[in-house]
């Protein structure tokens, strides 16, 4: 290929991300095309035994087979790298299978993890109920308490898990801080950043050892593909996820990285329009009567504005409200949208709309959800690319019916 995908996240690190977004990480085959190819392949061909030889024993870095590398999602991969400004990428499937590696990789039998309590429900199921079964402990914790993230702490615990912010209740963590306390006890700290976005948080300038997220979000953007990615240091990645992901097959096909990377190129675009829709949305019912609570990081009543100032470039896409009159009343007003859909995805084009008790975090019982300030009222909105006086309209008019 005429061009290194390596070579590029180098040259990229004097770039604005906007720049980066559209051109680091580019292989061009020898047709010299401008959008990016998609290779759509299994397997590639070796001009000799000599050759497939040594590609295999790891002398030659050419691709292998597309189960653990690709020049699409070596572009993805590269690209992403050089955005979040991490040595390394790999990409996946889906955003649980970046969550469930980066967990995985690390540990091992006789292992702890401490994690946030307020995750994605998937999320979890993997710290709960998942990783026991192969012996690795694990300790749930308020991590907006930096006093319950020491406490939890014991001589095997390996990695410390969070969302900042928080799915889907908004919470922010203290990145730096909580990283201070894992690396103090030899531990690395993984951090979803799905809700901050690259544009808006750089865990990894703050401390955490490894980010991951669900391309399916921002990075997609439009509603089409599944993907994740994990990004670290190059030794992270060597020592926990490659071989991992190598051996037990969790990739991402050629044709979803090639539409993660025609969505990157907007993502700058969509985010900032998304962000300021839903800063538009949380002011404008932050007093409304039938609102009982609102949650957004980019207002001055966020519970942890001082974090959010410190560590978040901006806001969010997304914002959390509780209609006042509970479930009934929630779903009145979902049920008289007329352009926001009814869904459980987020970071899309179009504005969306969810209940978190009755879709992410149905599997938690009632105590489990009362504990996170999840009620039966609360709904979580994804701002889409909408004009937001429409999004407005049609919000306001749906309270009209609760």
């Amino acid at each position: 290929m005429p061009s290194d995908p390596a070579h590029d996240c180098a040259a990229a690190r004097d770039w604005h991300p906007e720049t980066r977004l559209v051109h680091a990480g580019t292989l061009r085959s020898p047709f010299g095309e401008t959008a990016e190819a998609l290779f759509l392949t299994q397997g590639f061909a070796y001009g000799s035994a000599e050759e497939c030889e040594t590609r295999f024993a790891g002398p030659d870095p050419g691709f292998l087979y597309s189960r653990f590398s690709n020049p699409t999602v070596a572009m993805f991969e590269a690209r992403m790298a050089a955005l979040e400004g991490a040595e390394a990428a790999r990409a996946t499937a889906s955003g649980m299978a970046a969550i469930t590696a980066a967990l995985v990789g690390p540990v091992r039998a006789g292992d702890h993890v401490v994690a946030a309590r307020a995750l994605f429900g998937s999320c979890r199921w993997v710290i709960e109920d998942y990783l026991p079964r192969f012996g690795v402990a694990s300790t749930l914790v308020d991590g907006r308490d930096l006093g319950a993230w020491r406490a939890a702490m014991r001589p095997n615990t390996k990695v410390l898990f969070l969302e900042s912010p928080s799915n889907p209740t908004l919470e922010v963590i203290d990145i730096a801080a909580v990283a201070d306390i894992a690396h103090a006890a030899g531990a690395v700290l993984v951090v979803d950043n799905v809700f901050a976005t690259p544009l808006w948080q750089s865990p990894l300038a703050l401390g955490a050892d490894c980010v991951v997220y669900s391309a399916t979000k921002h990075i997609d953007g439009q509603g089409r593909c599944m993907g994740g990615v994990i990004l670290a240091s190059e030794q992270f990645i060597q020592d926990h996820v490659h071989m991992l992901l190598r051996q037990t097959g969790p990739c991402l096909s050629p044709f979803n990285a090639w539409v993660m990377l025609k969505g990157l190129e907007t993502l700058t675009l969509r985010v900032e329009r998304q962000t300021a829709t839903a800063a538009t949305v949380a002011d404008a019912l932050a007093g409304h009567p039938k609102i009982a609570r609102l949650i957004y990081p980019g207002r001055a009543d966020h519970p942890q504005a001082e974090v959010v100032a410190k560590q978040m470039r901006g806001g969010s896409t997304l914002v959390a409200f509780e209609v006042a009159g509970g479930k009934a009343a929630a779903f009145r007003f979902m049920n008289a949208l007329r352009l926001v859909t009814i869904t459980n995805n987020l970071g899309d084009a179009k504005s969306l709309v969810t209940s978190p008790a009755i879709t992410t975090h149905q599997r938690l019982t009632a105590a489990e959800r009362a504990v996170l300030g999840i009620g039966d009222g609360l709904i979580r909105f994804s701002a889409g690319l909408e004009h937001p006086d429409d999004v407005m309209t049609d919000l306001l008019s749906a309270l009209d019916a609760v």
